[in-house]
């Protein structure tokens, strides 16, 4: 894989694009906002991480100047900007292009199914920080890791280019025959942290308490409840062991949906305890705690004014 596409120029659409381009790879960043694009395809974006800061410059574009071929896209929108994202690029979709989404949630995929064939279609999660400084200028410290698969077996050989492509980036990329896990288990740790940090205000410190943990416990146990009435079999202790890690070691990290809070922004809570809840309810699996956190962050965002 040479040629990437990057869709969404958020902090890990832009740390995602650079570090690809860096490594030698054709990358063209796409977004919505002609302005951020034309700075970026003026100065590049500014990167810095543990190896420090340098600029790497690459190519912007808006969806529709894309061309055919490209190998891969990365889809780094939030979720309910992915429906719109998609669209963008079908005219892609018949050239064979593979579509990766390392999204936050659950349904991104089936969003993208909905104009790409599934055998095209990659999916996992991407643990690892990144902040957004001004429109170009990307930071990004400390260890993660990314694990990938594919939606059909077909796909197997193009999720495998794809770790080999984020490896040579400087990821720590995995290829997951069961991705359908780590994704699971992702969204019960953000389920727990993400929405508690919306409602209470408060970082990371301020839920490492024993109501707190009470909350995020109550949570977990009903996400590892729902994952395997859905037939996926997650390890409640490993949740447990990232969410203990996070309180400890990050406890001045504000969740990303309590940003979202702070900033006015619409939140994914739909595509996390939303998502939750609406596939427990398929499955028969009392949910209440994620369902009453769920509309708690909705009522915030239909008040804030």
């Amino acid at each position: 894989m040479r040629n990437i596409i990057v869709i969404g120029a958020g902090s890990m659409g832009c740390l995602f694009a650079a570090r690809i381009a860096q490594s030698g790879a054709d990358v063209t960043l796409i977004d919505v906002d002609r302005e951020r694009l034309e700075r970026i395809g003026r100065e590049g974006i500014h990167l810095t991480d543990d190896d420090g800061t340098r600029t790497v410059p690459l190519r912007a574009a808006l969806a529709q100047d894309v061309e055919a071929p490209a190998d891969l896209a990365l889809l780094f929108t939030k979720g309910m900007h992915s429906a719109a994202a998609i669209r963008s690029i079908a005219h892609l979709a018949g050239s064979g292009m593979h579509v990766l989404t390392l999204q936050n949630g659950l349904g991104n995929p089936e969003i993208v199914s909905e104009t790409f064939p599934a055998d095209q279609i990659l999916k996992g999660i991407a643990a690892l920080p990144a902040d957004l400084h001004g429109p170009n200028s990307v930071e990004s410290h400390g260890s993660g890791h990314i694990e990938l698969g594919a939606m059909t077996p077909a796909g197997t050989p193009a999720a495998q280019a794809a770790v080999a492509l984020l490896a040579r980036a400087g990821f720590d990329a995995r290829h997951a025959e069961d991705i359908d896990v780590a994704i699971w288990e992702k969204v019960a740790f953000n389920a727990a942290l993400n929405a508690l940090g919306a409602v209470t205000g408060q970082p990371n410190a301020g839920i490492d308490n024993a109501p707190g943990r009470r909350i995020v416990a109550a949570m977990v146990d009903e996400v590892v409840a729902t994952a395997s009435a859905c037939g996926v079999a997650v390890d409640k202790a490993r949740i447990a062991g990232a969410i203990d890690f996070a309180l400890t070691a990050h406890r001045g990290h504000k969740a990303s949906m309590l940003q979202d809070m702070i900033a006015g922004r619409a939140s994914e809570i739909e595509f996390i305890n939303g998502a939750i809840c609406t596939r427990a309810r398929a499955a028969g699996v009392p949910a209440p705690v994620n369902e009453t956190m769920a509309d708690l962050v909705r009522l915030m965002e239909l008040t804030r004014g």
